[in-house]
């Protein structure tokens, strides 16, 4: 029996089968409301059997955009665009997730194929803030250091978004702690610099995270499944590494957080990352064992039996597609035919399972 599509029940939710889909950015908000290209590009996943679709960054305050097309969920206003596509989701007996952000000292710049690095003045550039006045890369702006105020608010906006999230119909919400956006920023110390309590030690570095995992579990249905995704390394020495994100992963545990999801990097741009097939899953196996957690593997997963072997061998809970599933949205349905699972099918699709 395949172990990638047996199911899995975190907190009140159960998923079908074991695949979830990475949150990927689209750059084609309108405003930072979703448009017909959002439900039909994550409807169109759900109609192919992925058991989760966690919605990509979705910033908490306008300045908290990688680019002027991101999504956003600062507003009440924006509910009903998302539950549209929530609704059909759902309708597929899939789970919807958003994964909520701010991007820090990485905000401001184009999206990919409107321009190159951070936004000029006459294209709508703003000030960019972060955990210290230190810029991402040559060329980039100098972020404003921000005050403790500004931390408080930035946690309420945090929480305020996972409020509307579950309004608009999300069963799942992501905490974007990785790649080198705001929260990440806070716990390097390439990036943090900071002499007061958000800064120095590890213990402060770690505090905004898990005060905002902690804000949001306490504000949120306890049925609802909470995960976060960390970059466990920077790939730089002296930088944030395996062993202070399985310290930070225990503080996520105990503040109510259910899944890590896997990632690495981001935070420096002359990182030098040994990607390919599989590099990130000792991440996700050595948090599972060391922390008790269940994890989420990512990363140039891009076959069945390699989705397969990854369950089965304990290397991660679940697989999170990304770049697979932009390819092959009924990506889940193949493979279920190559590991001679059984899975329901769209009524729709049915004359296409056979033959």
């Amino acid at each position: 029996m395949s172990q990638l599509f047996s199911p899995i029940k975190i907190r009140g939710q159960e998923f079908k089968n074991r695949i979830f889909m990475s949150p990927m950015c689209q750059y084609s908000a309108r405003d930072g409301r979703p448009t017909d290209w959002h439900l039909v590009h994550y409807g169109s996943r759900a109609v192919g059997g992925a058991a989760c679709l966690i919605m990509e960054a979705t910033a908490v305050s306008p300045e908290g955009r990688i680019s002027p097309d991101d999504l956003g969920l600062w507003s009440d206003d924006f509910i009903p665009a998302f539950q549209r596509v929530t609704d059909f989701i759902k309708a597929q007996k899939t789970v919807p997730g958003i994964q909520l952000a701010h991007a820090g000292r990485k905000a401001s710049i184009y999206a990919p194929w409107k321009g190159e690095g951070p936004l000029r003045p006459e294209d709508g550039a703003w000030t960019v803030i972060a955990p210290s006045a230190v810029p991402f890369d040559h060329g980039f702006p100098v972020p404003v250091e921000m005050s403790l105020e500004d931390i408080k608010l930035i946690k309420r906006k945090f929480i305020q978004a996972a409020i509307r999230a579950v309004q608009a119909g999300f069963e799942l919400i992501e905490i974007h702690q990785a790649h080198g956006y705001l929260i990440h920023q806070f716990l390097s110390p390439l990036s943090n610099k900071r002499a007061d309590s958000y800064g120095g030690s590890l213990e402060n570095r770690c505090r905004l995270a898990l005060e905002i995992a902690k804000g949001i579990r306490d504000n949120i249905p306890d049925s609802l499944p909470l995960l976060v995704r960390l970059s466990l390394t920077d790939w730089v020495e002296s930088g944030w590494d395996l062993e202070q994100s399985i310290y930070l992963a225990r503080g996520l545990q105990e503040a109510g957080v259910d899944l890590i999801d896997c990632s690495s990097g981001g935070n420096v741009p002359e990182a030098k990352i040994p990607a390919g097939p599989g590099y990130q899953l000792p991440f996700s196996e050595r948090i599972k064992k060391e922390v008790k957690i269940l994890t989420g593997g990512v990363g140039f997963i891009t076959s069945p039996e390699q989705a397969e072997t990854v369950i089965r061998s304990g290397q991660a809970d679940v697989v999170l597609l990304a770049r697979e599933i932009l390819r092959h949205p009924y990506w889940p349905l193949e493979a279920a035919k190559r590991l001679k699972a059984e899975i329901d099918w769209p009524r729709q699709y049915l004359r296409a399972k056979t033959g």
